[in-house]
C-alpha cells in the first residue's frame, strides 16, 4: 500500500482523521498537501482531513469536527438537543463540555461554545452516536436537559423548560431519569416544580 492508498484508507475508517493520525500511520504529512491538491482529500480545517465525497452530507457534520477536535470534549446543552430532536434552534456553534482543568481548544473551521464540569457532571450520561464515521460523544436526553437547566444563563430557561416538555410528551425520558442527574447537576429544586406540573 502506498501512501495515498493509506491516506485514503485512513480517511474511510475514521470519518475524519487529523494530521498526527497520519502521521502515527507512517504518512509524512507532505502528502496530506497533495492529496488535498489532487482533491483525493478535503481540508476542513488546519489539522482535520476527510474524504471529499463525506464533507458536508451529515447535517450532524460540525459535531464529528467538534469531537475530533476537542477529544476529551462531549458534546451538550444546545447542541446535544438537536441531536436529540428536542429544539428548533440551529446553534450557531457546537457546545461542549469538557475537564474543568482543561485547556480550552482553539476552534479551527468549526465554532464551539465551551462550558466546563468536574466529576459526575463530566462523566454521568454520556452516549456515543457515529456521524460521518466518527464516534461522537454526547449527553443523554435526561442528562443534556438537567444541564440546560444548570447553565440556564447561557442557553436560556426556555429553551430548557421547552426541551423539558418536549422530552417528557415524546417519552424519550422518564421523570425520575430527569431528577436522578438533576441531582447530578445540583439543579434538582428547580427542575422539580417543572416536572410535577408537567406529569
Amino acid at each position: 500500500m502506498n501512501h495515498r492508498e493509506r491516506a485514503l484508507s485512513l480517511t474511510r475508517a475514521r470519518g475524519i482523521a487529523r494530521a498526527r493520525d497520519f502521521k502515527a500511520a507512517g504518512i509524512p504529512l507532505v502528502y496530506l498537501k497533495r492529496l488535498t491538491d489532487a482533491g483525493d482529500l478535503a481540508r476542513l480545517a488546519r489539522g482535520l482531513y476527510q474524504n471529499p465525497e463525506g464533507v458536508g452530507v451529515d447535517i450532524a457534520h460540525d459535531l464529528a469536527e467538534a469531537a475530533r477536535l476537542v477529544p476529551n470534549g462531549v458534546v451538550s446543552l444546545v447542541s446535544a438537543l438537536r441531536q436529540h430532536e428536542l429544539t428548533t434552534q440551529l446553534p450557531h456553534a457546537v457546545w461542549m463540555t469538557i475537564p474543568h482543568k482543561a485547556r480550552t481548544p482553539s476552534p479551527a473551521g468549526v465554532g464551539l461554545e465551551i462550558v466546563r464540569a468536574t466529576g459526575e457532571a463530566l462523566t454521568a450520561g454520556v452516549e456515543h452516536v457515529q456521524v460521518e464515521g466518527v464516534e461522537v460523544p454526547i449527553y443523554g436526553v435526561a442528562k443534556t436537559i438537567a444541564d440546560c437547566f444548570k447553565h440556564r444563563r447561557h442557553v436560556g430557561e426556555d429553551v430548557a423548560i421547552e426541551a423539558l416538555r418536549d422530552a417528557l410528551r415524546q417519552r424519550k425520558t422518564t421523570p425520575s431519569e430527569l431528577m436522578k442527574y438533576a441531582a447530578i447537576d445540583r439543579v434538582a429544586s428547580r427542575m422539580e416544580p417543572f416536572i410535577k406540573a408537567m406529569q
